[in-house]
Order: structure tokens, then C-alpha cells, then sequence
């Protein structure tokens, strides 16, 4: 017997086929789903939840709008939050180690004394965040907005901060060994008694960066804009300075 095209026989397989392919985009984020390892809150609306203490490793949260929430001891550890907004968020005593947050909106979210070595932060704007203490070795932060951010303390050995925005930072004590920092922007900040040993500053804007004290030994400085900044008492051994001559052995507060 010839069915008709309009008839259900036709239809009902069509209609199968259209929800399938419709299912992806709208049922595989559960927002209501509670706290969980390996969640998915993809693009959810989160703001404001208390999740202090949850266990959140390798959650897809990606896109998710946790604005003014609470993560403080939260573990975070290899979840993705690619381009969510987190701005005034509580980070503190949290583990992220490995996780990403690549272009996250984090505008004064407060990072103290977290664990977040791995992470990765390219083009994270972080502008007056509070990272003190907090762990990032061998963490990337490339073109990352860290304008006017609090990095007192922190420990971002190896770390990737090439054409990052430091400007106004204040990083006094802050262990950058082995950093690259080449073309980033860190004007008028502080690095007063830094760790910078072997640290890439090539090409980078360091006007008025007050480097008193820092450890400079074998950095890369070679092309730097150094106007105004301060060097008093900084170790110069061996740095390759804006000329690109290598400062001798033992020289501080000036190449000599």
C-alpha cells in the first residue's frame, strides 16, 4: 500500500531524527543537578550559590555565571571554565590545579593561597584580583588582564605571562624564576624583593617598575623599556640587559 508523505508512518521518523540531533544543545547540561565531581553546568546561571567545600573536579562549567558566588575550599581541580563570568568570586583555600579558565571573566575574585599550578589563564582578565600566596607554577596567563592585581607571595615558577597586562601590579616577594614575561606590560608595578632568576623580559614595558631588591641573575631584559624603574639593590648577575650586553658577574643595582 503507497503511504502518503504526510501520513505519521513518515513523520514519526523524521521526528525521532530531529530530537536526537536536538537533545546535544538542550538536555546535556542538568543546572538543577546539585554539586557533583565531573557536573555539567554548562552555561548555567549559578550566581550568587554557596559552594564552599564542594567537590567540583573535572565539572564542565563552562560559560557558567557564578558571579558573587562562593568557592572557598572548593576542588576544582580540572574543571573547565572556559569564558565563564566570575567576577567578585570566592576562591580562597580552593584547589584548581590543572583546571581552565581560558578568556573567564574574573574582575576582583579573590584567589588567596589557592592551589593552581597547570592552570590555564590565557586571556583571563583577573584585573584587581587577589592571587597572594596563591600556587600557579607553571601556569598560562598569555595575554592575561592582571591590571592592578595582588600577587604578593605568589609562586608562578615557569609560568607563561607573555603580553599579559601587569600594569600597576603589585607582586613584592612574588617567585617568578624561569617566568616568561616577554612583551608583557608591567608599568608602575611592584616586584620588590622578587625572585626573577632566569625569568624572559624581553620586549617588555617595565616603566617605573620598582624592582628594589629583586633577584635579576640571568634574566632576559634585552629590549625592555626600563625608564623610571627602580633597581636599587637588585641582583644583576649575568642579566642580559635592554642593550643586550650581559651584566658581569656579582653587579647590582646597575649592569656594570
Amino acid at each position: 500500500m503507497k503511504v502518503s508523505d504526510g501520513s505519521p508512518t513518515v513523520l514519526l521518523p523524521l521526528l525521532c531524527l530531529l530530537a536526537l540531533l536536538y537533545w546535544p544543545a538542550t538536555g546535556w547540561s542538568a543546572c538543577e543537578d546539585p554539586p557533583a565531581r565531573r557536573v555539567n553546568w554548562l552555561r548555567c546561571d549559578k550566581q550568587g550559590v554557596d559552594l564552599t567545600g564542594a567537590d567540583l573536579r573535572e565539572a564542565v562549567l563552562t560559560q557558567v555565571n557564578l558571579t558573587d558566588a562562593k568557592l572557598n575550599r572548593a576542588r576544582l581541580d580540572g574543571a573547565d571554565l572556559g569564558n565563564a563570568v566570575l567576577n567578585g568570586l570566592d576562591f580562597a583555600n580552593a584547589t584548581l590545579t590543572n583546571a581552565r579558565l581560558v578568556s573567564a571573566q574574573l574582575e576582583r575574585a579573590v584567589f588567596a593561597n589557592v592551589s593552581m599550578a597547570g592552570a590555564r589563564l590565557d586571556r583571563a582578565v583577573l584585573r584587581q584580583a587577589n592571587l597572594s600566596h596563591a600556587d600557579l607554577n607553571g601556569a598560562r596567563l598569555y595575554q592575561a588582564d592582571l591590571t592592578g592585581a595582588n600577587l604578593s607571595g605568589a609562586k608562578l615558577d615557569k609560568a607563561n605571562l607573555a603580553q599579559a597586562n601587569l600594569t600597576d601590579a603589585k607582586l613584592p616577594g612574588v617567585v617568578l624564576s624561569g617566568a616568561t614575561l616577554s612583551r608583557a606590560v608591567l608599568e608602575n608595578a611592584v616586584l620588590s624583593g622578587a625572585n626573577l632568576r632566569g625569568a624572559k623580559l624581553d620586549g617588555a614595558n617595565l616603566l617605573a617598575v620598582d624592582f628594589t631588591g629583586a633577584d635579576l641573575a640571568e634574566a632576559t631584559l634585552a629590549d625592555a623599556r626600563v625608564d623610571g624603574a627602580r633597581f636599587t639593590d637588585a641582583g644583576l648577575d649575568s642579566t642580559i640587559w635592554v642593550d643586550r650586553r650581559r651584566c658581569r658577574p656579582g653587579s647590582v643595582g646597575e649592569c656594570q
